[in-house]
């Protein structure tokens, strides 16, 4: 059975402009088997951090908003939209369903 890849990818934020602070990250999180794939997007809000604890907005990188989003999500979230993923790759691959007519 092929090994699916989760891939997390940050589409856009949403900040103050007067410091930065990012209250909105708009994520999308990919799955591929090399042959099958599916994918979701979704937005998060977030909480303004305590003072003395906002990254300027220019030295934000990828890696640390999706490292916040999972953060937000925690771990059983995270697996939970994973799982949903994997189960779009596993009825594309093996499907539980079909439609059409005996004849045609």
């Amino acid at each position: 059975m092929p090994t699916t890849t989760f891939t997390w990818h940050i589409a856009n934020m949403e900040r103050e402009t007067a410091d930065g602070y990012v209250f909105t990250v708009h994520y999308t999180v990919s799955a591929n088997d090399g042959t099958y794939s599916a994918g979701s997007y979704g937005s998060l809000g977030l909480e303004r951090p305590e003072a003395g604890a906002l990254i300027p907005f220019d030295q934000l990188t990828e890696d640390i908003v999706v490292a916040w989003v999972k953060d937000k999500f925690g771990e059983e979230k995270v697996a939970e939209i994973e799982a949903a993923l994997q189960a779009q790759i596993d009825e594309q691959s093996a499907p539980t369903k079909a439609s059409g007519t005996p004849w045609q």
